[in-house]
């Protein structure tokens, strides 16, 4: 399993984080870190894919930070 780092411009608010929460343990994953501060997302997965498609299906553009 590899941890991403993934920049998410448009999360603004808790309740943006709640729903990426949700969509993230909807994955089952459960080890996520999210900085909304920073507007990023920490993630451990094997399938980065997957979490970028799911963060589009619930309004979320997320793109990797190198």
């Amino acid at each position: 399993m590899a941890q991403y780092v993934l920049s998410v411009p448009d999360m603004s608010c808790h309740h943006c984080v709640k729903r990426i929460s949700e969509a993230l343990n909807g994955l089952g994953i459960s080890e996520f870190k999210i900085d909304l501060e920073n507007k990023e997302i920490s993630v451990n997965t094997d399938n980065l894919g997957s979490v970028i498609n799911v963060l589009d299906e619930v309004g979320y553009k997320a793109t990797l930070k190198d």
